[in-house]
């Protein structure tokens, strides 16, 4: 099994561990102290030695941060994590707080007193984000000290050692592009810009450019790794050598000066003191640390972004097609899993058992059809009834709830095959859904469709298309929490920028961009709706009369849709129409690759017009 099911953390354990941080602080002189969900290479999931947020909060949600002063405790989250946070924390110690309408540095700047010493790591933090700590600081009047030593660390007295899993090669016709072409391609950035390297801080990055991936990261290939390229001349890779042999080796060798990540501080202090021209670093993804280190040495930083986030983004041909492939074998394994759950008595069974499930049928399906199932993309969410309210709940042990008739049930899942990455939400009827539950399901739908729909401006941004998706349920006087989509890679991480769908989705949407479509809606206590597909940004013809060159999304993912929670009267002729040929589709791809007679009759039933 790819995902576990341990115990839920126990909040008892904060009130302790707290106490033994603050020692710690006032050991070193400092009256508080910034904990944020991040690593030095800033990733979103985390290895396990790097997950210090949830050690000392109990909270472990993939965005989050903690502020710890002399007298109180602060957890910041976002609308996704609310509910999650008062499960999994004390808050007897630690209060909640939002991420995005009061996120630290405003919180800092606000509450502060004048004369506090507040800690930071600046390998956790982003430039952008240490500038403004410092900013609010300075407002406050408190002085903000990078720490050399975590004083998390030094209280975690049994955290488990960093990842060393092998890496291995991703192969060309999977690559679609050599590792060659991408690194020159990125010197010319580099040169582009006036600079005399840049720093590639992100794992996906770096596994993107050097055409490898790994399992450092859980349910992400990523190999933790830092490159330098430069503007002319052989990059520097700091990987672990316990983490490649053989043709590994010969191929990361063929391609940059291959070096240890022992030796990775010493190679930017030796870059700040020879380089002619500064040093290009992504505020948004390099460490802090990394810029001081260079600056300290003599050296000069300019902003620029990470050179291989916008190439990875925008999908080769090889990488379009092995989505189109994955999202096809996918699919298959979805109709069969759906095709089981519907046939089970849903008193027999519960959240582990139907998670369990998925994943061995992912597994089969995989081997069958000749691409084997590399990872789960992410710890699969499978809310029954209230627990699907709950944005990203994840089953364990403790809150392992039995399926009762009637439930919705809502499964967010995804997949990491070597020719492509899925992500996929339904909600499933258990019984007779109530008017208010359908009434519910359709205004999601609608929201989905008409994003489907979508036909848009070269040019267009993430922020300009949200607005679709929430339209039906704002007419209703109801809204969701969360961005309608993200980013996703090729075989690399299930949410990837910059592309999202987001009131903060600023990037233009590019040819061959993927990126998730998944409105939803929550009621508290009762139930949880998100239907979400991937589509991918595709050229759209342009009608006569027309002027300006026009995009479309290609919807990649092949499911049905559940039938039974959908109030026809609510969906126009328009509506009706996507639904239906979208399920023509759906049961034309998927019959091609399903075998099985039951499964079969089922995705006839399951694709049915909705008249």
């Amino acid at each position: 099994m790819f995902q576990s099911f341990a115990t839920r953390s126990d909040p008892t354990t904060g009130r302790p561990r707290l106490a033994a941080l603050r020692k710690q602080l006032a050991a070193m002189g400092l009256d508080g102290f910034v904990v944020p969900h991040a690593d030095a290479h800033q990733n979103e999931y985390l290895p396990p030695h790097a997950e210090r947020l949830a050690w000392l909060t109990g909270f472990t949600g993939s965005a989050g941060a903690a502020v710890v002063v002399t007298d109180t405790a602060h957890v910041f989250v976002d609308g996704r994590y609310t509910l999650q946070l008062r499960q999994q924390a004390d808050m007897d110690v630690f209060t909640p707080q939002s991420l995005t309408d009061t996120p630290p540095h405003q919180w800092l700047a606000d509450n502060l007193g004048k004369g506090t010493r507040l800690g930071f790591d600046p390998w956790l933090h982003t430039i952008g984000e240490a500038r403004r700590l410092e900013q609010a600081c300075a407002k406050a009047g408190a002085e903000l000290i990078a720490v050399s030593d975590n004083p998390v660390d030094a209280v975690w007295a049994d955290a488990p050692p960093p990842p060393a899993a092998p890496v291995r090669l991703h192969p060309i016709e999977r690559a679609g592009k050599s590792a060659r072409a991408k690194l020159r391609a990125m010197a010319r950035t580099v040169r582009q810009a006036g600079a005399a390297a840049t720093v590639l801080t992100d794992p996906a990055s770096v596994c993107w450019a050097f055409n490898i991936r790994g399992a450092d990261v859980v349910h992400t290939p990523l190999a933790l790794a830092w490159a330098i390229v430069p503007a002319r001349g052989a990059p520097q890779l700091f990987v672990d050598p316990a983490k490649h042999t053989g043709a590994v080796t010969d191929h990361l060798r063929d391609h940059a000066d291959l070096q240890s990540p022992d030796a990775f501080e010493a190679a930017l202090a030796q870059l700040g003191r020879t380089a002619t021209k500064p040093v290009m670093l992504d505020p948004a993804r390099a460490a802090a640390a990394i810029a001081a280190i260079i600056e300290d040495a003599g050296g000069t930083v300019i902003e620029g972004t990470d050179p291989a986030v916008r190439p990875r983004a925008a999908k080769n041909r090889a990488e379009r097609k092995g989505a189109v492939e994955a999202h096809r074998r996918d699919g298959a394994a979805m109709a069969t899993f759906l095709a089981w759950l519907d046939a089970q008595d849903p008193a027999s069974l519960d959240e582990i058992a139907i998670v369990e499930r998925l994943e061995r049928v992912r597994t089969e399906t995989g081997e069958r059809l000749g691409m084997p199932l590399r990872e789960i993309a992410f710890d699969t969410i499978c809310g029954a009834g209230p627990h699907g309210a709950i944005v990203h709940y994840r089953v364990d042990e403790t809150s392992n709830r039995a399926v009762a008739p009637g439930d919705l049930i809502l499964i967010d899942s995804g997949a990491q095959y070597e020719d492509g990455t899925t992500d996929i939400t339904r909600v499933i009827a258990t019984g007779e859904a109530s008017d208010e539950q359908r009434r519910h399901f359709t205004l999601v739908l609608k929201g989905m469709i008409a994003m489907s729909q979508a036909r848009f401006p070269e040019g267009t941004r993430g922020v300009d298309l949200d607005v679709l998706a929430r339209r039906p349920l704002w007419a209703a006087g109801l809204d969701y929490g969360h961005g309608t989509g993200h980013g996703v890679g090729s075989y690399l991480g299930v949410h990837e920028g910059p592309q999202n769908l987001s009131r903060r989705g600023m990037a233009v949407l590019e040819e061959g961009m993927i990126v998730s479509n998944e409105p939803g809606y929550y009621v508290e206590g009762s139930h949880g709706i998100r239907i979400e597909n991937l589509v991918m940004v595709a050229p759209a013809k342009v009608p006569e009369g027309g002027e300006k060159p026009m995009h479309a999304f290609t919807t990649l993912t092949l499911c049905p849709i559940d039938r039974r929670l959908i109030a026809p009267k609510l969906l126009d002729r328009a509506e009706r129409r996507w639904l239906n040929r979208y399920h023509a589709r759906v049961r034309r791809e998927l019959s091609k690759l399903i075998k099985d007679e039951a499964v079969l009759a089922w995705l006839e039933r399951a694709t049915a017009p909705v008249r």
